[in-house]
């Protein structure tokens, strides 16, 4: 998971000088050089591990040089410490991979935060939320379209967003919040550049066995435990997301059930929504 958190900045790639690059597998041409942010651990690292397993050029960027250094190593790749709620270290990370790579085919903006809070989360947090959880992929595609979109297609941005931007979640409203609006810029620019070549896919896991659900500030609040039940190990998510690319389906759901609950909350929101609030009084051990 990557953030706003600490200070540091894109340097020169490095590039591991041990072990060598996978030979290529299935991997259609059209990925064969792949940026992934918040990388250095959780869904970004599995993510950079299965693309790279295809034989794929991988750049591995996080916020956690040394995480960002370790993943690369391991999968023969490129590391590219940057901070994903900053402009200019993306600027400086895409310039990075496109004179490294050649160019890029897919470009997976994974980074994210949560931090438990209500109405009363301080206004920092919810900034910091909003620069990562949705500012980091506006960034991204400022500096990003401009070269993709004079030149042919197809190009691929995925999107992690969470099933918390097709739903909610509990305990965290700057997280449900947050993700909604990177749902919603995902649809804009599928719907917007589509013609254009921009095959953009929204990855939507529920509970994943990461940090963000198990450490400390989260785990026991009523979204981390409902959640634990059914969670996926970050390389099944990575996994879902690989399939993925064979097609151009907008909603990549590594749970199936995600979709109907999906369908639920829009055939019948009041129910819905009710059904959330009994979980959550469930929660407060009361029954008002």
């Amino acid at each position: 998971m990557s953030g706003p958190d600490a200070g540091s900045r894109p340097e020169a790639g490095s590039r591991p000088e041990a072990g060598s690059r996978p030979e290529a597998g299935s991997r259609p041409e059209a990925a064969r050089r792949v940026v992934v942010t918040g990388a250095g651990g959780g869904i970004g690292a599995a993510l950079a591990r299965r693309f790279a397993a295809d034989g794929a050029e991988v750049v591995v960027s996080d916020l956690d040089a040394a995480a960002a250094q370790a993943v690369a190593s391991e999968i023969g790749g490129l590391a590219a410490p940057a901070d994903a709620a900053n402009e200019d270290d993306t600027r400086r990370l895409i310039e990075l991979a496109w004179a490294e790579l050649g160019g890029i085919d897919l470009f997976c903006s994974n980074a994210g935060m949560l931090s438990v809070g209500d109405e009363n989360t301080p206004d920092d947090d919810w900034a910091r939320s909003w620069n990562v959880n949705v500012m980091s992929h506006v960034h991204v595609t400022r500096h990003l379209l401009p070269r993709w979109l004079d030149q042919d297609g197809p190009h691929r941005l995925l999107i992690t967003v969470s099933a918390a931007g097709l739903l909610s979640i509990l305990g965290s409203a700057s997280y449900a919040v947050t993700k909604h609006g990177a749902l919603a810029y995902a649809e804009w620019l599928r719907a917007t550049y589509a013609h254009r070549g921009l095959i953009v896919q929204a990855l939507c896991p529920q509970g994943v066995r990461t940090d963000m659900l198990t450490r400390g500030e989260t785990s026991g609040s009523a979204s981390s435990t409902m959640l634990a039940d059914g969670a996926l190990e970050p390389a099944e998510v990575a996994e879902v997301a690989a399939k993925a690319l064979d097609g151009e389906n907008f909603l990549v759901l590594p749970h199936p059930e995600v979709a109907e609950y999906y369908r639920l909350r829009a055939a019948d929101t009041d129910r819905w929504l009710g059904g959330m609030n009994k979980i959550q009084r469930t929660f407060e051990g009361g029954t008002r």
